[in-house]
């Protein structure tokens, strides 16, 4: 069975055209030319900006000229994950899809359900025939995923309408109002090269295995950091008797993602070889103990490898280490204005060994208090500095979205899904990032809320959606669309 089988069929035929297309975030090329394609096909009109934003427009269906006018938006962008012993290039190749009872999944890689779904159903609105509705704004924001500088290069004209359906949440049934502020966090180490020592045991250590996940919406889930466990146990080496030295070491990837994998090239004296393998096992068994509710897979793997001809200096190596070690990741704050809701928080994200004899580490910061939000960069920031990073460099980051409790879409969205399934729906904040704060920015009267299906594990090979949730949240998006009210004519 085809996705392209699954109901509401004109949704998942767009998400398969989707998953067709390469669309790394800065390399959204192709899928914008898709969209360009697609307007002209429909005969609708389209624009696109400096940034590579798209705005397809299409008028009003029969009767329904006087109804406000509706911005639907998603990011085309979306996160490039997948797991080491899958070959796959994300530049050129297509997602595999497999249907797994009630879920989509991708072979391997992350799917791009996280916004691809909701830019699938803005297509599928712009294509319907039977949907009764205002004029509509289709939005499409590139490199959401890195920077949202997509929505951070929107001028204040390109679209005209006051209230914006973003769709780029994870829970059926739930509608978000607020979200967190962001901003990152790089540290520069300069090392320097030296011989690697004779009579030493040389072994490779990888942490696999991991879940991973959303650096905002997973983690509050004591998610393992695989830079934080390899780390760990390379700290450990530290004592003097062993001799530990550090050949290579990298970990992670993206910014947004909790780290999945991470390795290390070390050597320790000769006389030490079974001491290490002994106490990596103990030091498994202790993790696997720890993470055996949130990461039962866990493997840590120690494999002989040839001698290095260089390592990296010892005072950099120890420092780095102490550094990571030191260097908080996870919740930091829970939020003591809505029950449950993190309020702040940090992900050490990547350890990278770049050109020049240079380590980056990065991570990202989230909080809705901006205040909070600057408190836990300035901790993080001081204590790279503290272990002697020659750079510490932080971005402009990102606005939080504030609640806005007089919202008129809040409103009607609530008694729409009260109606359609005689419940109410959720209404949350989310601890992750949305553009929905940079919009309020340039468009300050926006009435905004956020809405999606159920996706689990964005930003690893774990990421699938819920193929009975997109129905429901279909059916609900359209029947918001068709109860827009008019105008208020003054």
């Amino acid at each position: 069975m085809s996705i392209k089988d699954l109901e509401p069929k004109i949704v998942w035929n767009y998400f398969h055209d989707i998953t067709q297309i390469p669309r790394p975030s800065k390399k959204e090329e192709k899928i914008i030319a898709y969209l360009l394609d697609f307007a002209k096909e429909h005969n609708l009109e389209a624009k696109k900006d400096k940034a590579g934003n798209v705005l397809i427009t299409k008028p009003a269906t029969p009767g329904k000229e006087n109804a406000q006018t509706v911005i639907l938006q998603s990011h085309v962008d979306m996160v490039c994950e997948k797991n080491s012993d899958v070959t796959h290039d994300f530049d050129n190749d297509p997602i595999e899809t497999i249907i797994e009872g009630d879920w989509v999944r991708a072979n391997g890689t992350t799917l791009g359900a996280d916004n691809g779904i909701g830019v699938a159903a803005q297509l599928a609105v712009l294509a319907s025939t039977d949907i009764a509705h205002g004029k509509i704004e289709a939005l499409f924001t590139v490199d959401e995923e890195t920077g949202l500088t997509g929505a951070n290069s929107l001028q204040p004209d390109f679209f005209t309408g006051n209230i914006l359906l973003n769709l780029d949440t994870e829970e059926e049934g739930e509608i978000y109002i607020s979200c967190a502020g962001g901003k990152g966090t790089k540290a520069y180490f300069k090392y320097k090269e030296k011989d690697a020592p004779k009579k030493y045991f040389w072994f490779k250590i990888q942490v696999k295995g991991l879940r991973g996940g959303h650096s905002g919406s997973d983690i509050e889930k004591g998610l393992g950091n695989a830079n934080k466990i390899l780390n760990r146990f390379l700290h450990s080496l530290m004592r003097k008797k062993y001799g530990m030295v550090l050949s290579e070491i990298g970990g992670g990837n993206l910014h947004n993602a909790i780290a999945r994998e991470a390795y290390a090239v070390v050597g320790v004296k000769e006389k030490y070889k079974e001491d290490i393998r002994v106490k990596l096992n103990v030091f498994l068994a202790n993790l696997q103990n720890e993470y055996k509710k949130t990461d039962p897979n866990l493997e840590i793997l120690l494999e002989s490898v040839q001698m290095p001809s260089k390592i990296i200096n010892k005072g950099v190596a120890e420092k780095l280490l102490q550094a990571i070690y030191a260097c908080p990741h996870g919740v930091i704050g829970m939020s003591f204005d809505i029950d449950g809701l993190v309020e702040t928080s940090t992900n050490l994200a990547s350890v990278k060994m770049l050109e020049n004899h240079t380590i980056e580490v990065g991570t990202s910061q989230r909080s809705s208090v901006e205040s909070r939000k600057n408190d836990i960069v300035n901790m993080v920031s001081t204590v790279f500095d503290l272990a002697g990073a020659k750079k510490i460099v932080n971005n402009e980051g990102y606005p939080g979205w504030e609640p806005n409790p007089n919202s008129e879409i809040l409103k009607l969205a609530k008694s729409e899904y009260k109606k359609l399934y005689n419940k109410n729906a959720k209404v949350k904040a989310i601890h992750a990032g949305l553009e929905c704060g940079l919009f309020l920015e340039k468009y300050p009267h926006l009435d905004m809320i956020s809405i999606g299906p159920d996706m689990t594990d964005v930003h690893s090979p774990d990421e699938k959606v819920k193929i009975s949730s997109v129905k429901k949240w279909w059916d609900y998006f359209v029947q918001i669309l068709e109860n827009i009210p008019e105008q208020v004519v003054e």
